[in-house]
């Protein structure tokens, strides 16, 4: 059973921020419910943060964590293990916008609301200088609501990838189950877009659109190997507007999500078509003329590996560290933050093999049954959200029910 937490605020020196210090008495214990291969453990190292979304670990081991939801709350959280028990009893919060995205690189950190890319200057213990005062990188990217988080990436040439969704399921025109011809919306959503991350004062106007055909990416890493950049997506939803094409089962089983290496140009299809995860091929929206047979005569970017859909793939992330086993390094973990209804699977970390920057083998299941419930059920304990890797090789994977942070070691041979 967990011991109960009790927060009490403390000013403390902390890049001159207001903290509150969690007290507890003993370190939270391991997460039994989830499932590991052989030789890996599972501890909680923070709970009852609150909606929490991505999250980046510092060259010290130290956590910041991203909120979707800042009411009462802070958009951001810096959280510290000041006694080293294993447990991040002090958090720190500051920024009043929420998002999704954030990053440590080059002496920044970088988060995004959901429509702008801010920065703030670290000192030498990785601590926020000005809290008051970002940076503000990137301004006016499209927010509707629907499908607005804008996560992102810094390649090694300091280029800033911001992934920009689509607010709109299939681009039909209003009242219409009819596509809008040529889909004007792509213009500003359903991509991604590449900007200057040490630039100040970019407007949306100022981006370079860098891939497009991406309904809704929420998952986005440079892979070091290859120096490209990768994208999971979140597919569109078929509901149920055309039953002489698609039975309930179809609905709820298509269209795959996927895994896809963009490079400049990339196009993967949204709204005009979707990949089938049964044919194993693109087939044409039904909207722009489609039956659930038809192949698009566009050719679109093939997925690297596809995900059942529904699932949800929420963050994305390279291993490069060395403390997991070979067939870990330079593969790319997935956290699925939704299940498919049909399959009865998901809220679950998978991991995908790579071999010379391809990947190597299917996706198979990693870290499974945060749901904590028999598949299918009501009352979700945990759903993953956010993942990132610690200086000692640890995969940290975020909550975004309860706020809780797991870190998943390795300690066999």
């Amino acid at each position: 059973m967990k011991p109960s937490l009790y927060f009490t605020a403390a000013i403390l020196t902390l890049a001159g921020l207001t903290s509150l210090t969690i007290n507890s008495k003993n370190i939270l214990p391991p997460a039994p419910t989830i499932k590991v291969p052989e030789g890996f453990s599972v501890n909680i190292v923070a709970d009852t943060l609150g909606p929490v979304r991505h999250l980046a670990v510092t060259a010290n081991g130290n956590i910041y964590v991203k909120q979707n939801n800042v009411r009462n709350r802070k958009g951001l959280y810096y959280l510290t293990d000041n006694n080293k028990d294993g447990y991040f009893e002090t958090k720190a919060g500051f920024g009043d916008y929420p998002g999704t995205g954030i990053k440590v690189i080059n002496g920044y950190l970088y988060s995004s609301s959901n429509s702008a890319v801010y920065r703030y200057k670290l000192n030498a213990k990785n601590e926020v200088i000005d809290a008051d005062k970002p940076e503000l990188i990137v301004t006016g990217l499209v927010d509707k609501r629907a499908d607005n988080a804008k996560a992102f990436v810094i390649d090694d040439k300091n280029d800033l990838y911001v992934a920009v969704g689509s607010y709109s399921d299939a681009c039909r025109a209003q009242g219409s189950i009819v596509g809008i011809p040529g889909c004007p919306l792509r213009d500003s959503v359903g991509g991604v877009w590449k900007f200057k991350a040490d630039k100040a004062g970019q407007t949306y106007a100022d981006g370079i659109r860098f891939a497009t055909g991406v309904k809704n990416s929420m998952g986005i890493d440079f892979n070091p190997v290859t120096k490209t950049i990768f994208v999971t997506q979140h597919g569109r939803s078929l509901d149920n507007k055309f039953p002489q094409y698609y039975t309930s089962q179809q609905v709820a089983q298509l269209p795959a999500e996927a895994l896809y290496e963009l490079k400049q140009g990339a196009d993967a299809g949204w709204p005009f078509a979707y990949y089938d995860n049964f044919q194993n091929k693109y087939v044409q929206s039904p909207e722009y003329g489609g039956d659930g047979k038809k192949s698009p005569d566009v050719k679109y970017l093939e997925p690297l590996t596809v995900i059942p859909a529904h699932f949800a793939p929420n963050d994305l992330l390279f291993y490069t560290g060395k403390s997991f086993p070979a067939k870990y390094r330079n593969g790319a973990f997935m956290a699925f933050h939704a299940q498919s209804p049909e399959m009865q699977k998901g809220y679950l970390v998978a991991f995908v093999p790579f071999k010379n920057g391809k990947p190597s083998g299917n996706w198979e299941v990693f870290a499974d049954n945060f749901s904590g419930q028999a598949t299918g059920s009501t009352g979700i304990q945990y759903r993953p959200t956010g993942l990132a890797q610690g200086p000692d090789g640890s995969l940290y994977v975020a909550d975004d029910l309860k706020g809780t942070i797991f870190k998943i070691s390795y300690s066999g041979k």
